[in-house]
């Protein structure tokens, strides 16, 4: 299984960036996916995720500027970033728990490699 992020850059202040995060091979079912991010200096935080009945949350920061959502056809999870802020720079990882064709009595819990947001003042 490989999750594959994208759309990660350099932006403006109150700009705007999408985020996709596709999961490929050999997966029966993925529960939740969702994205996390790790400033310099800080430790890695989630910032929203998306259950497979779409209910979603967010970290507070976030509220009203990120909206996640999920393709299941595509098993890809997408992160729409508004208003961004030089607080949200962070390397942002995708993840999901989902189970295996091998395994499908167990979740495993994956990570995409990251994707580097920079937000300029």
């Amino acid at each position: 299984v490989q999750l594959q992020a994208s759309g990660g850059g350099l932006v403006q202040a109150g700009g705007s960036l999408r985020l996709s995060c596709a999961a490929s091979g050999s997966i029966f079912r993925i529960n939740a996916m969702g994205w996390y991010r790790q400033a310099p200096g800080k430790q890695r935080e989630l910032v929203a995720a998306v259950t497979s009945g779409d209910s979603t949350n967010y970290v507070d920061s976030v509220k009203g500027r990120f909206t996640i959502s999920r393709d299941n056809a595509k098993n890809t999870v997408y992160l729409q970033m508004n208003s961004l802020k030089p607080e949200d720079t962070a390397v942002y990882y995708c993840n999901a728990d989902l189970t295996t064709y091998q395994a499908m009595g167990v979740i495993r819990h994956y990570w995409g490699q990251g994707t580097l947001v920079t937000v300029s003042s």
